[in-house]
């Protein structure tokens, strides 16, 4: 494959990162080249496990459409969570009120949040609320602490349903922490759980700054159920440099992606 090729192949991934589907039509007319050339590239990309083609073009590989238990996750790009987790906290200030999504990411989070004076912190994640409960017996945490009471899904260590919802509704956040199963330029944030969504919705709804955190695997796929446009993000932080067809949009929605090093 000839530079050009390789080049052309990149910018498949890329407008594949930002729609989830590309159409051979489409790719035709955006790389001045036949059709017969994109069937090529497409199949080669497939053959590398980078996409699955379909009639008429391609889709965005999505490997798994049940949500990982929670200790499956928790071993998961242990280190880049980390490194996200400790950027998420850095944002965090004195006096704030926020809100800690369930979530193997936003847990780590807790470790870097000893120094803050006065938080509020509200959360439905049962090892947020059991790490926080352990800082705070030794004294390494002083602020307030608030469980989202709701229906428990065992599976996942979390609560969730129409009774955390309308827990959640009572409050008004400082910044809302949110973990994201699938972030797509032109699908939004999305989650595994249809319930799960639509709580965190009512974190969205009533914080002044929302604040997604994902690791690069999260980037460019979605899953079953919407959580929010990508309008009503306010920063997303992860451990890899946004695609680079998604930053004009970024810009455009005044979205702050911060690289966690």
């Amino acid at each position: 494959m000839s530079l050009v090729g390789e080049e052309r192949k990149e910018i498949i991934l890329d407008m594949l990162n930002l729609a989830g589907k590309v159409r051979t039509n489409e790719l035709t007319q955006r790389l001045q080249v036949s059709a017969e050339t994109i069937r090529r590239y497409l199949e080669e990309l497939e053959n590398e496990q980078k996409l699955k083609r379909v009639y008429g073009g391609a889709i965005k590989i999505t490997y798994d459409r049940e949500e990982p238990t929670h200790l499956k996750r928790e071993i998961t790009r242990a280190e880049e969570k980390k490194r996200i987790g400790r950027a998420a906290a850095n944002l965090v200030q004195d006096n704030d009120v926020i809100v800690i999504d369930d979530g193997t990411t936003t847990l780590h989070m807790i470790e870097y949040l000893v120094n803050k004076i006065n938080l509020t912190v509200i959360t439905c994640s049962v090892p947020v609320l059991s790490l926080l409960m352990e800082y705070q017996n030794k004294g390494l945490f002083s602020g307030e602490i608030y469980f989202v009471g709701g229906k428990v899904q065992s599976k996942y260590f979390r609560v969730a349903g129409s009774l955390a919802e309308k827990m959640v509704s009572g409050f008004y956040m400082d910044k809302a922490f949110i973990a994201a199963d699938g972030i797509l330029m032109r699908k939004g944030i999305t989650s595994y759980n249809l319930e799960r969504s639509l709580l965190v919705q009512k974190y969205i709804e009533n914080a002044n700054v929302s604040i997604v955190m994902a690791d690069q695997s999260k980037i460019g796929i979605h899953t079953p159920y919407k959580i929010a446009d990508m309008k009503d993000i306010d920063m997303i932080i992860s451990d890899e440099a946004p695609p680079r067809e998604w930053t004009a949009e970024l810009e455009a929605k005044d979205i702050n992606w911060i690289v966690a090093d």
